[in-house]
């Protein structure tokens, strides 16, 4: 993993994000029609980016390690909320193209596997997130 990732207003956009991962530089901002100027992707594109992004490379190790002849992998989100039991939920569709000479039987494997990741495993879970107050360094003016 990368360590900690920064996120800050950069001062360019209403809610453009500059994104700190590691040595990476990132932004992010909303859509127009959520009064952003769309100068990168939104928080929940990066949600997906992140699960995508696992989801590949989890089943490319997999293939290697078990000798399987998969030649490409790619994988589309997209995100909505959905009503389940009359209470709206996040629902990310997820579309897994495996290329390469497999059997049924691996391509299956392959969806379990898929389900494995650590970031599909994370986001079919409950998080627990501990949010504090950073000190910064500002002493209110006394009225």
């Amino acid at each position: 993993m990368s360590g900690i990732v920064v996120v800050a207003e950069n001062g360019q956009g209403r809610y453009q994000q500059a994104v700190t991962v590691g040595q990476h530089q990132l932004i992010a901002d909303e859509p127009p029609s959520l009064g952003g100027a769309d100068a990168g992707p939104a928080p929940f594109d990066f949600v997906m980016a992140g699960l995508g992004a696992c989801t590949a490379i989890t089943l490319r190790m997999y293939a290697e390690r078990k000798g399987i002849a998969l030649t490409h992998v790619s994988v589309s989100l997209s995100h909505a909320k959905i009503d389940v039991d009359g209470v709206a939920r996040d629902h990310i569709e997820r579309s897994i193209t495996l290329l390469g000479t497999l059997t049924d039987e691996q391509r299956q494997r392959l969806l379990e596997i898929a389900n494995k990741c650590p970031v599909h495993r994370a986001l079919s879970s409950s998080f627990v997130i501990a949010s504090t107050l950073a000190s910064s360094g500002i002493t209110p003016q006394a009225q």
